[in-house]
Order: C-alpha cells, then sequence, then structure tokens
C-alpha cells in the first residue's frame, strides 16, 4: 500500500538540499513525482520505472501508445539517449536549456518501450526550471516524463499546492516550486538534418 503522499516545498530560486533529498529518495524508490518546469508542472518518475509510467498516464488519461518525454539535466545527457549529429548539436546548443521538446533518433540507451515503435525516435527536454534541475543532478538518468494536463484541460497544472489536493492519492510527492509558467514548450523534430516545427510555443523556432 503505498504511503500518503509527501508536499514538499522548496525555495524556486535556492532550492534546500535536505528537502530535494526527500525527493530524490522517494524517486529512487519506484516513486512518481510532480515538480515545476518552464512549462507548468509536470509528473516525473526514473527512466527504468516500467511501474511508474503506467502510472503517469493512468494520471493523465493517456493510451499505451502515448510517448513520454525525458527530461535531461544537461545536453551531454541529452546526447547519451539520442543519436545527435554535428547539426543537431549545433542547432541544441544554441537553444538548451530553453522551452523545447526535440524528437530525435533514440539511441540504444532508451528502453525500446519508450520509443516511438514506428520511427524509434524519442522526444528529450533540457528544462531552465532550477528546481527541476536541482534534482536532475542527483541522476545520471533522466526523469521520464509528461507535462501535468488533466483530461479535458487545455492548459498544465501551475500550482504545486493544488495539485496535493487533486491528486494527491495518486502521487507519491509534489515537490513545489512556486507558480511556473502554463505556455508550452515549442516541439521540434530533428530526426533529419532539418528542424522541422511542430507545435510553435515559448521558444522561439529558427531553421
Amino acid at each position: 500500500m503505498r504511503k500518503e503522499c509527501q508536499y514538499i516545498s522548496v525555495h524556486p530560486d535556492n532550492p534546500q538540499p535536505r528537502l530535494l533529498a526527500q525527493v530524490v529518495e522517494i524517486l529512487d524508490k519506484g516513486g512518481v513525482i510532480a515538480y515545476p518546469t518552464e512549462s507548468g508542472y509536470a509528473l516525473g518518475c526514473l527512466l527504468d520505472n516500467s511501474e511508474g509510467a503506467k502510472r503517469i498516464k493512468a494520471i493523465r488519461g493517456l493510451d499505451d501508445s502515448h510517448n513520454l518525454t525525458l527530461v535531461c539535466r544537461d545536453l551531454s545527457n541529452l546526447s547519451e539517449y539520442a543519436k545527435v549529429g554535428n547539426t543537431q548539436f549545433r542547432y541544441l546548443k544554441s537553444h538548451l536549456p530553453g522551452p523545447y521538446t526535440f524528437i530525435l533518433p533514440a539511441s540504444r540507451e532508451v528502453p525500446r518501450r519508450l520509443q516511438n515503435p514506428k520511427r524509434k525516435t524519442i522526444g528529450l527536454r533540457v528544462t531552465p526550471n532550477i528546481v527541476a534541475n536541482a534534482v536532475l543532478a542527483y541522476f545520471d538518468k533522466p526523469l521520464l516524463s509528461s507535462t501535468l494536463i488533466m483530461p479535458g484541460d487545455q492548459h498544465p497544472m501551475t500550482d504545486g499546492w493544488s495539485i496535493r489536493e487533486d491528486l494527491g492519492h495518486a502521487l507519491d510527492a509534489v515537490l513545489d516550486g512556486g507558480f511556473s509558467g502554463y505556455e508550452p514548450t515549442t516541439i521540434i523534430d530533428f530526426t533529419d538534418d532539418e528542424p522541422v516545427l511542430i507545435r510553435q510555443g515559448q521558444g522561439a523556432y529558427t531553421e
């Protein structure tokens, strides 16, 4: 039986290590958390947590075919999980960290269950959010993640306490890092040598 959801509030610009350690422990034990990004709160678990991935999809009302995103701590970490050529690397380096989701060919480090089954691709982010990055710094692997948009809603949830009130029964922890924006990331498909805009969001698109 899952323990009661922990509500952990940290300073948005200088998150306290002792509180972050609690979140890290929950993730290490297979937990699913809500945490802030630059584009609303997201749901996250560790990359190899297949049960956590199912819980994330259940919370959001997504079917099994929906692809989750890898949130990486930096470009170097991203490059371990995607096949990044010189053209892509230069483009990513000039845009990350930032409000972008890049679709790239998945490397062997990405479990097949997480890849797009037809295209063998994966979505990846490097968020500028300080709190999210403070958590990611504890791990070698990315967080498997999905923006916290509930079924029927147009925008993601942006307030940690409201998330605790509404979804505490389904989560192991809410990491409250203050209000987050709600405008989505810009999605760019970079599986070939030229970037292709899939969704215009916060990030400016340049070819």
